[in-house]
C-alpha cells in the first residue's frame, strides 16, 4: 500500500470515529499475539517538523505506517520546555499551533489510533541553548540558571569554570533539587498522558572534555560540596581522579534509579528507555566497557543499569558511516555487545540515517539482525531520523526529504527479502507485565528534615534473596531494583553523631514497591 492511501485511510477512520472505537481498545502494535516481536522507531526531534501541528502529526503517523514501524519516539521535552500542555515542565516556546493544540495529545491519538507505540523522548542533561532566555519564568532555566546562587543554581560546571558553551546549558546531576524535579517532571508525562514509555536523551555528564578519558565536568559548589562530605576529603579532586570520576557516574546511576522506580509508581505498564552512547570503537577494541568513551568520558553506564534492571530498553544512538570501513567496524562492534549485554533487559541498535545513503542504511539494517557469535540479536531497530531519512535528504529541500523517506520505506519493506516486509510487534517485557521480583525504596532524614546524603543502605535478606546496597541520594533517597520477593532487613550504616533506628523490616512481594519505613533519625552535638 503506498503512503498516499495508508495516509488517507487512516485519516477517513479517524474522521468517522472508527479508529478510536475499533483500535484503541487495545494496546498499539503489541496487542497481536500472532506477530514475530521487533522493535522498529523513528527518532522524531523536535527541532524539526512532526508535530507542530494535526496536519504534521497526520504525516508522520502515515510515514511511520511506510515503514511499517510500531513505535514513534518522540521528542517532547527537548530543553526544559514541553510540547505538551500538562506537565511540570512549562509549554515550550517553539512555534507549534497555538493552544489548546497538544502535541503530545495529538501524537498519542493519532499514533494510537493506527497501531502505533508512543514513546515520549526527554532530554535530561540539556537545560537551555540559546541566547535568547525562554519565556517562562518557571522554566529551569530562569528559576535556576545563571541569576541564581547556592544550591538554587543548577547548572553544570567544566573544572575550568565554564558552564555556558556558547549558548548551551547543562544540568548538574549532583543537584539534589534538580534530580529530583526531574523526577517529577517525568512522572508528571506519565500520569498526565496514556505514553506508552519515556526515553531518556543526555542522560549523562556534557562532551566538550579535554580529553576522551574523563569528564571534566560536575565542579559545581554543589557538586564539590557532596563529594566531599561523601568522601571526607578536602580537597577539589582533578576531572582524571578516580574516586571523583566514580561518584559522578553513579550520580547519573541514581538519577536512572530514581527515574525507574517513580515511573513504577505513576504507571507500572510504562517502558523506560534510553539513548545508549557508542562513541568511537566498542569494548572489543579498546580494552573493556570501562574503556569506552561511554563509561569513561560521559559517565554513561548503560551496561550496568541493563544487569542492574533499571533500565527497560537501552536505545543505542549507534551513529556510523557504513561507507567508512572504521566506522562499520565501530557499528559492528557495538551491534555485537549490546546484543550479548542484554540479559533480562533489551536493546535497539539505532543507525544514523542522515549520515548515509538508503542503499548502506538497509545494509546496516541487515547487520544488526545478524546473530552474534553467541547466538544474539538486538530487538530492533530505531531510525534517527524521520526528519533527515539519508545524507541526501539531510542536505535537501521539504520535497527532496519526503521523496528519500519513502525510498526508505520501500527499500525496507519492498521485496521478499526486505528486512521490514512483514509486520511486528513491539517486544513485550515480561519483568512488567508478569513480574516476578519487587521493589524497595526508602528516605533517610533527620527530624528537621535534613536529608541524609551518601548513606550506605543494605538490603539483607532474611531468607533467601540476594544482599544489595545502594547510597542514599542527595535527597536521603534510596530504592533496590528486582528484589525476590521475601523478607528483608534495610540496614542503615549511620554516620558518625547520627542516632536512630538502624535496622527496619520489608516485606517484598512481586510487582510493588515496598516501602522501608524508617523513623527520623537525631544528630548529637558534637
Amino acid at each position: 500500500m503506498t503512503r498516499s492511501r495508508r495516509s488517507s485511510l487512516v485519516t477517513a477512520a479517524a474522521a468517522l470515529g472508527l479508529i478510536g472505537a475499533a483500535l484503541t481498545a487495545t494496546t498499539p502494535a503489541t496487542a497481536s499475539t500472532d506477530m514475530p516481536e521487533q522493535w522498529r522507531s523513528y527518532w522524531v526531534d523536535a527541532f524539526n517538523e512532526g508535530i507542530y501541528t494535526s496536519a504534521q502529526v497526520e504525516e508522520l503517523v502515515g510515514d511511520a505506517l511506510e515503514v511499517n514501524a510500531n513505535a514513534l519516539i518522540v521528542q517532547v521535552a527537548r530543553r526544559y520546555d514541553c510540547f505538551c500542555n500538562r506537565a511540570l515542565y512549562p509549554r515550550t516556546d517553539a512555534a507549534i499551533a497555538p493552544a489548546p493544540y497538544d502535541p503530545l495529545d495529538e501524537v498519542i491519538k493519532q499514533a494510537h489510533a493506527a497501531g502505533l507505540e508512543v514513546h515520549a523522548w526527554v532530554n535530561v542533561g540539556t537545560l537551555w541553548n540559546s541566547a535568547t532566555a525562554p519565556s517562562s519564568p518557571d522554566h529551569a532555566f530562569n528559576a535556576h540558571g545563571p541569576s541564581a546562587t547556592g544550591a538554587d543554581r543548577w547548572l553544570n560546571k567544566r573544572h575550568d569554570g565554564t558552564e555556558l558553551v556558547g549558548a548551551n546549558a547543562f544540568i548538574d546531576p549532583a543537584n539534589p533539587a534538580a534530580v529530583d524535579y526531574i523526577v517529577d517532571a517525568i512522572q508528571s508525562i506519565t500520569s498526565e498522558y496514556d505514553v506508552d514509555g519515556i526515553n531518556l536523551d543526555y542522560i549523562r555528564y556534557p562532551d566538550y572534555n579535554s580529553t576522551t578519558t574523563h569528564s571534566d565536568w560536575g565542579y559545581s559548589e554543589t557538586s564539590i560540596a557532596r563529594f566531599q562530605a561523601a568522601t571526607g576529603r578536602t580537597d577539589v579532586p582533578a576531572p582524571s581522579d578516580q574516586q571523583f570520576t566514580d561518584w559522578r557516574r553513579e550520580q547519573i546511576t541514581n538519577l536512572v534509579r530514581k527515574i525507574y522506580l517513580g515511573m513504577l509508581e505513576a504507571d507500572p505498564t510504562d517502558r523506560l528507555t534510553n539513548d545508549g552512547i557508542t562513541y568511537g570503537f566498542g569494548p572489543q577494541s579498546v580494552g573493556g566497557w570501562e574503556k569506552t568513551r561511554t563509561y569513561a568520558e560521559v559517565l554513561q553506564d548503560w551496561k550496568g543499569w541493563l544487569e542492574e534492571g533499571i533500565i527497560d530498553t537501552v536505545v543505542a544512538m549507534n551513529y556510523k558511516r557504513e561507507w567508512m570501513p572504521d566506522q562499520a567496524q565501530m557499528y559492528a562492534e557495538w551491534n555485537e555487545v549490546l546484543a550479548d549485554w542484554q540479559g533480562e533487559r533489551q536493546t535497539v541498535s539505532g543507525p544514523a540515517l542522515y549520515l548515509n545513503e538508503i542503499d548502506d542504511s538497509v545494509q546496516q539494517v541487515r547487520d544488526l539482525l545478524t546473530p552474534t557469535a553467541a547466538g544474539n540479536t538486538v530487538v530492533g531497530w530505531s531510525g534517527y531520523s524521520y526528519a533527515n531519512p539519508s545524507l541526501t535528504a539531510a542536505a535537501g529541500s521539504a520535497a527532496v526529504k519526503d521523496a528519500e523517506r519513502a525510498a526508505l520505506a520501500a527499500a525496507l519493506t519492498t521485496g521478499a527479502d526486505a528486512p521490514f516486509a512483514a509486520d511486528a510487534a513491539v517486544p513485550s517485557m515480561p519483568w512488567k507485565e508478569d513480574p516476578t521480583t519487587g521493589n524497595v525504596t526508602g528516605t533517610l532524614a533527620l527530624r528537621d528534615g535534613v536529608p541524609l546524603d551518601g548513606v550506605t543502605v543494605t538490603l539483607e535478606p532474611v531468607m533467601g534473596g540476594e544482599e544489595q546496597s545502594h547510597a542514599s541520594d542527595g535527597s536521603g533517597w534510596f530504592g533496590f531494583v528486582d528484589v525476590e520477593p521475601g523478607l528483608y532487613l534495610v540496614r542503615v550504616d549511620l554516620p558518625d553523631g547520627v542516632v536512630g533506628q538502624p535496622v527496619s523490616a520489608v516485606r517484598v512481594r512481586a510487582g510493588q514497591i515496598a516501602p522501608a519505613r524508617l523513623a527520623p533519625y537525631v544528630a548529637q552535638p558534637r
